[in-house]
């Protein structure tokens, strides 16, 4: 089968893989929010590997498609009320989060946005630190001091996938007030579902959509360009 042959193929599929994920995406939304849990543990597992999916058929980066993949790691184990799970869990994160920095590569980033993102991180983990349970707080900083280098280094990926950091951040966020013990939004599952879905999107569409310092690479480094979203 020719090169050509194989990208007809694999663009077949894109759609498809685009709109199962926002399918999926929706059901695992509503069942957070009507508090169907069977929806939630079916739809749950299937987000990540549904967007990997699309992202290997829009020809994207390895890297990419493994940070994915980690993420859905993360999903699995976190869906059992363990402490153990959610450590392991944790660490898939953090995997993910070390192909995504290694996907940014070495492209100058805003130092007023790192300096911006050091702030909030020393002022959050300094404000959740005693509400921690004390086996997690090293880790649970650890984790997110590699999650707020993503998030920051995500802007060199353009608009999408900067603000794909910025919400992945803030999920977290929320998921760890939560352990904090501080007040909780209405339906928090629900926003950190939300905001998980929509950063790892746009994380994804930030890698995919060719800027314009590689417009000039081999077509289909990233994705063709004649494939929208």
């Amino acid at each position: 089968m020719s090169a050509g042959a194989v990208t007809d193929a694999r663009a077949r599929f894109v759609r498809p893989l685009l709109i199962a994920f926002l399918v999926a995406s929706a059901v695992d939304l509503v069942g957070v929010l009507a508090d169907v849990r069977l929806a939630h543990l079916v739809a749950k597992p299937l987000l990540m590997p549904l967007l990997a999916g699309y992202a290997a058929a829009r020809r994207g980066p390895r890297l990419l498609i493994a940070a994915l993949l980690f993420g859905w790691g993360g999903d699995t184990l976190l869906l059992p009320d363990a402490d153990a799970a959610f450590l392991i869990g944790m660490g898939s994160f953090a995997a993910g989060h070390v192909c995504y920095l290694w996907l940014f590569g070495r492209a100058r980033s805003s130092l007023l946005l790192g300096a911006g993102y050091a702030a909030v991180l020393v002022g959050f983990v300094a404000l959740i630190w005693g509400g921690l349970p004390a086996d997690l707080r090293i880790p649970m900083a650890g984790y997110s001091l590699l999650l707020t280098a993503m998030a920051y280094r995500s802007s060199t990926r353009g608009r999408y996938a900067a603000l794909g950091g910025a919400l992945f951040l803030l999920s977290d966020a929320l998921i760890a007030t939560g352990i904090a013990d501080w007040p909780q939004l209405p339906a928090p599952d629900f926003w950190v579902m939300l905001t998980y879905i929509v950063a790892q999107l746009l994380l994804t569409v930030g890698v995919l959509t060719p800027g314009p310092e590689r417009t000039a690479a081999t077509p289909g480094a990233y994705g063709e360009r004649s494939i929208s979203i």
